[in-house]
């Protein structure tokens, strides 16, 4: 149940604009912007990011893909300031699942870092076509999102 758009903006120097529910929780689409840079701009699920979103952070990293929870979950793409990129699988706000990991100069590494990785970390060297196809779907599905 939604209870409508609104647009807030708070003391601390956040704002939001988008929908809410009746117990007064963000949810459903939104832009939220807070006062030290950080932007995102997605859904929401009582309160917290859930579904395909954006999330940018001051120093121009970035999360685009999907989120459950309040965490990245399930496919997107993950591109640090530096440029270092990770296109894949997330679960509970690590890199898990199959994923690519290349780096500002276009490599991927050698040995090649595509494969199986658990808890931020590549254990298993593989072809993850499939898993890096998805993340930027999901990235194409967040970026088409507007209010």
């Amino acid at each position: 149940m939604s209870s409508g758009y609104h647009e807030v903006s708070y003391d601390d120097g956040d704002e939001y604009k988008g929908g809410w529910n009746e117990e007064g929780m963000r949810h459903g689409f939104g832009k939220l912007n807070l006062a030290d840079g950080t932007k995102y701009n997605g859904k929401f699920c009582e309160g917290l990011f859930n579904g395909h979103g954006s999330l940018t952070f001051p120093d121009g990293t970035k999360y685009e893909g999907e989120f459950s929870k309040g965490k990245y979950h399930g496919y997107g793409v993950y591109i640090r300031a530096d440029g270092m990129r990770y296109e894949g699988q997330f679960i509970d706000g690590k890199v898990s699942g199959f994923g690519q990991v290349t780096f500002a100069d276009g490599s991927c590494g050698r040995p090649r870092n595509e494969g199986k990785f658990e808890n931020n970390k590549c254990v298993k060297r593989c072809k993850a076509i499939d898993s890096i196809k998805k993340a930027n779907q999901a990235v194409s599905t967040a970026r088409t999102q507007s209010m």
